[in-house]
C-alpha cells in the first residue's frame, strides 16, 4: 500500500469516527415522540435522551483528549470506537428510559474520545506524508458538518423504517470500520507513559479531573435550567468546585490541566475565546431560525429542515476553499475574513424581520454555510499551530468544549430574547444580540498572531 492510500485511509477512517458525535447528537431529535409513546414520558423527561449526550460530550473531550496525549492517540480512538460498538449493539434492549439515558451518556464518551485523539494523529499522519495539516483538519471538519445535516434525514427514515433501536444499531457497522480502517492504516503511538498501575492512578490527577467535570456539568446543567428550581444552587456548587479545582491544579504536579502554561499561551486562549463567540453566533440561526419559520412563518417542520440543509451544504462547499486560501494567504487573514463575512450576513438576517419567503430564507441560510465552514477550518488549524504536539489531544477537547459553550450562550439568550415564543419582533432582539457578538469575534480575531515556533 502507497504512503498516499494509507494516508487517505487513515484521514478517512478518523473522518468516520469523529462524524459519530455529531450525527447523533442531531438524529435523535426525530425519536423523540416515538420514546414518549413507547416508554410513557411526557415532554420534559423525554429530552433527557438529549441532554445526557450533550452534557457527556462537553466534559468528556478535555477529558478523552488529555488520555490520548498520555497513552496514545490511536489506542484511545479504538477504545473509543470499541465502546460505541458495544453500547449501541446493546441499548435497544434497555429495559426503561434510564437505562436508555446511561447509554446514551457512555455512547458520547465513546465518542467523544474521536475528534482529539484524530488531532493528535494528524500530525503523525502529515508528517509521515509530507503534507500540511489544514487539509486533513479540513476533511475531519467536512465530515462533522454533514453529519450534523444529515443527522435529521437519516434518522426520519431509520424510525419510520425499524423504530428508535435503529438510531443506535445504526453506530455498530460505522464504529467498527472506523476502529477496524484506523487500526490498520494509522500510524502506531509513539512511546508513552508507563509504569505501576498504581504510579499511573497516582500521576493522573483523579480529584483534578473529578473537579473539573462536575463543576462543567452542574454550569452547563444550571444554564441549561435541567432541573428547575435548583440552577442557582447547581451554578453556586459548580462555581465553588470550579475554584477548588483551579487551587489544586495549581499546586499539583503533574496536573490534568497546566493553567500556568495555558495562561501563559495567548494565541490558544484567543482562538477559544473566539470559537466560543463565534459558535454562539452560529447556533442563534441554528436553533432560532427554524422556530421563527414553524411559529411566526407556519411553515411544516419537514419544509423547514429543507430550508436549513443549504447551511450544511455551503459550508461542507467553503472548507476546501478555505484550506486553500491559508496556504495562500496565512490562517489569520482567512479567519479574519470569515468573520467579517459573518458579521455581514448576521446584519442580513434582519430582513427576516419584514419577510419570510422561502427564496430569502434559502438565500441566508445559504450565505450563512460560507463564515460556518471558513472560521470552523481557520480556528481548528489555528488551535492546531497554537499548541505542542503533546498537548493537542487536550486542546482539542477544550476547543470542542468551546463549541458547546457557544450552544449553550445561544440557547439561554434565545430564552431570554423569546420566552413566550420567536416571532420577527424577538428575532430583531437576537440579529442585534448576533452582531454585538460578531463585534467581539472581530475584536479577538484581530489580536490573535499564530504562535512562534
Amino acid at each position: 500500500m502507497s504512503n498516499k492510500t494509507r494516508t487517505g485511509l487513515a484521514v478517512a477512517g478518523l473522518s468516520l469516527g469523529t462524524a459519530l458525535n455529531p450525527l447523533n447528537s442531531s438524529m435523535i431529535a426525530v425519536a423523540l415522540v416515538v420514546l414518549r409513546a413507547d416508554f410513557g414520558l411526557d415532554v420534559a423527561t423525554v429530552t433527557w435522551v438529549i441532554t445526557s449526550f450533550y452534557l457527556a460530550s462537553a466534559a468528556g473531550q478535555p477529558l478523552m483528549g488529555r488520555l490520548a496525549d498520555r497513552f496514545g492517540p490511536r489506542r484511545m480512538f479504538m477504545l473509543g470506537m470499541g465502546t460505541v460498538a458495544v453500547t449501541c449493539a446493546l441499548a435497544p434492549f434497555s429495559p426503561n428510559f434510564a437505562l436508555l439515558c446511561v447509554a446514551r451518556a457512555v455512547m458520547a464518551l465513546g465518542t467523544a474520545t474521536a475528534y482529539p485523539s484524530a488531532v493528535v494523529m494528524i500530525g503523525a499522519i502529515t508528517q509521515r506524508a509530507g503534507t500540511e495539516s489544514s487539509r486533513p483538519l479540513g476533511r475531519i471538519q467536512m465530515a462533522n458538518t454533514s453529519a450534523a445535516a444529515v443527522g435529521p434525514v437519516a434518522g426520519g427514515l431509520l424510525v419510520g423504517q425499524v423504530g428508535w433501536e435503529a438510531l443506535f444499531l445504526v453506530n455498530v457497522p460505522l464504529a467498527l470500520a472506523a476502529l477496524f480502517i484506523v487500526r490498520k492504516v494509522a500510524p502506531a503511538d509513539g512511546v508513552r507513559e508507563r509504569g505501576s498501575l498504581a504510579q499511573l492512578v497516582k500521576d493522573s490527577d483523579i480529584p483534578g479531573i473529578a473537579g473539573f467535570v462536575s463543576s462543567l456539568l452542574l454550569v452547563m446543567m444550571a444554564l441549561l435550567d435541567v432541573a428547575p428550581g435548583y440552577r442557582w444552587w447547581m451554578l453556586g456548587a459548580g462555581t465553588a468546585i470550579a475554584a477548588l479545582f483551579v487551587w489544586r491544579e495549581l499546586r499539583f504536579s503533574p496536573p490534568f490541566l497546566d493553567l500556568r502554561l495555558l495562561g501563559r499561551n495567548r494565541a490558544l486562549m484567543l482562538i477559544y475565546l473566539g470559537f466560543a463567540v463565534f459558535s454562539s453566533v452560529y447556533y442563534f440561526v441554528f436553533f432560532g431560525l427554524p422556530q421563527l419559520l414553524q411559529e411566526a412563518g407556519g411553515y411544516d417542520p419537514a419544509l423547514v429542515g429543507l430550508l436549513m440543509l443549504p447551511l450544511a451544504a455551503t459550508s461542507v462547499l467553503a472548507t476546501p476553499w478555505a484550506v486553500r486560501a491559508m496556504g495562500k494567504f496565512g490562517v489569520r487573514r482567512v479567519l479574519i475574513a470569515g468573520v467579517v463575512l459573518l458579521t455581514l450576513v448576521a446584519a442580513l438576517m434582519w430582513m427576516l424581520t419584514g419577510s419570510l419567503a422561502i427564496p430569502l430564507v434559502l438565500a441566508l441560510t445559504t450565505l450563512m454555510g460560507i463564515p460556518y465552514g471558513t472560521v470552523g477550518i481557520a480556528s481548528n488549524q489555528g488551535m492546531f499551530l497554537s499548541v505542542r504536539p503533546q498537548e493537542r489531544g487536550v486542546a482539542a477537547g477544550i476547543y470542542q468544549t468551546c463549541r458547546y459553550v457557544g450552544a449553550i450562550t445561544a440557547t439561554v439568550l434565545i430564552g431570554v430574547f423569546a420566552g413566550g415564543g420567536v416571532d420577527q419582533a424577538s428575532w430583531g432582539l437576537m440579529v442585534i444580540a448576533m452582531l454585538v457578538l460578531s463585534a467581539v469575534a472581530f475584536g479577538v480575531t484581530l489580536l490573535w498572531r499564530q504562535r512562534a515556533a
